[in-house]
């Protein structure tokens, strides 16, 4: 009997949001067909992706960066393929192809479902550019590719692409326009998700909240989509993610208050504090609309923990703008944010704007992490001493020590046995630390 060929190896570095995530857990599904199994690092790959995020700053840079740092690894093995994938893929293309001869392979984020027959052409020697939005659904084609491993938390994909047109992003241009899964879809994979094992689905989009696919009878939107998943029998716990505050309609307030399954965390994007601002930022909310909808949510659900995403120094900030970003800050009391200093990408119309100087970039950055760096801390210590559900994930960095996520997203560590992982316990907060909470299993 023949010896069956040995698996190729494929490596995936996965840079940014969630929804690079998921999408390389299905780029690997879709090559699974092809023979390759995952392996922790480049060394000894057949195939590396590099599944790439523009959102950050020098995102381009980054990537260019790491594939020089591939450049050793192509001179010793000249069969290893590479390919660079996702939102800085979609957004250049062609360059990447002409910059970096040891790329192979350049393929956007609406058709990686057609890598297996890109992986066929580049084995053959050719080199392979895929930015195109194709017509055929991605999620379809792969929906019966064989699933990789999962744990108790995953990832499901309900939502992609944008219309909003803020002034500083790139995603309408790199994902496309805005599109929902079927709910049907979504609810199947959810159910194939929970029967792997999986407790908590966080579903996914750019604007997730923008979902607008029918339910059956007459009921309609996310808030309805959220209903449906909660009646999974299984399936614990339902979050969400990234928001916007335009789509954050009365049945969506209200379902943070009806469904038990639907954790109390909301991230929830602001930007800024300053109308002027957020007009600018082409955000369409005022500051004062989004203070609204955070006094419904805690009015539907009290304990609900927000975070949110804040941008500084945009070009034409002022002091006075930047304040009332403090003071919107401080009025809603976050308990955890992302915050960046305004970094143009090329094409966006903010991009044409003069930026402010680099000092006074820096200088509001530390004030801003300075004051959610102490909401943070007061969000942590005020856990102290009260009951809250856990769910495990694995184990802690010491001997003997499990870590999990609170029903708040506060990561928990306890002492406790392995076989925890995949249990929702009720957990004892004893000590807040900066980035974590110890406890005691309480059941």
């Amino acid at each position: 009997m023949p010896d069956r060929p040995a698996a190729r190896k494929l490596f995936i570095r996965t840079y940014g949001c969630q929804m690079n995530v998921y999408d390389s857990e299905r780029m690997a599904e879709a090559l699974g067909g092809q023979g390759y199994v995952l392996t922790d690092a480049p060394e000894g790959a057949d195939l590396v992706l590099l599944n790439t995020c523009h959102i950050r700053e020098k995102a381009s840079e980054k990537l260019y960066s790491d594939l020089g740092r591939l450049k050793p690894l192509k001179a010793a093995n000249p069969d290893l393929r590479i390919g660079v994938a996702g939102c800085v893929a979609q957004a250049e293309g062609e360059e990447i192809i002409a910059r970096m001869p040891l790329v192979d392979l350049v393929v956007g984020p609406q058709s990686y479902h057609r890598l297996p027959e890109m992986e066929r052409q580049v084995r053959a020697g050719a080199r392979v550019v895929d930015t195109e939005f194709p017509a055929e659904d991605k999620f379809e084609v792969l929906k019966d590719r064989p699933k990789a491993a999962r744990g108790p938390t995953a990832f499901l994909t309900v939502q992609e692409g944008c219309d909003k047109f803020c002034a500083f992003c790139v995603v309408p241009y790199t994902r496309g326009a805005e599109a929902s899964r079927p709910a049907d879809r979504i609810l199947s994979e959810a159910r194939g998700l929970v029967e792997a094992g999986v407790r908590e689905i966080t579903l996914l989009g750019q604007n997730v909240n923008a979902w607008h696919g029918a339910m059956s009878g007459d009921r309609q939107g996310f808030a309805a989509l959220i209903a449906a998943l909660a009646r999974i029998d299984g399936l614990e716990r339902i979050r969400y993610t990234t928001s916007h505050p335009g789509d954050m309609d009365d049945a969506l307030i209200a379902a943070h208050g009806a469904e038990a399954k639907l954790m109390p965390y909301l991230h929830l994007p602001v930007q800024s504090g300053s109308d002027r601002i957020l007009k600018a930022m082409n955000r369409k909310h005022t500051a004062e609309a989004y203070l609204r909808i955070v006094e419904r949510l805690r009015a539907a659900r009290p304990d609900i923990l927000l975070s949110s995403d804040f941008i500084v120094a945009f070009p034409g900030e002022s002091e006075a703008d930047f304040e009332a970003t403090l003071d919107l800050i401080r009025a809603v009391g976050f308990g955890s944010a992302f915050s960046f200093k305004y970094s143009p990408r090329p094409g966006t119309p903010a991009a044409e704007k003069a930026e402010l100087p680099p000092e006074v970039a820096d200088d509001r950055l530390q004030r801003l992490q300075a004051l959610m760096t102490a909401q943070q801390r007061d969000a942590q210590q005020a856990m102290v001493g009260r009951e809250t559900t856990v769910l495990f994930e694995k184990p802690g960095r010491l001997a003997g020590q499990m870590v999990g996520k609170s029903e708040h997203m506060h990561a928990v560590h306890v002492a406790g046995p392995d076989n925890l992982r995949g249990q929702i316990r009720k957990v004892r907060i004893v000590e807040a630390g900066p980035n974590s909470l110890a406890g005691t299993v309480a059941d």
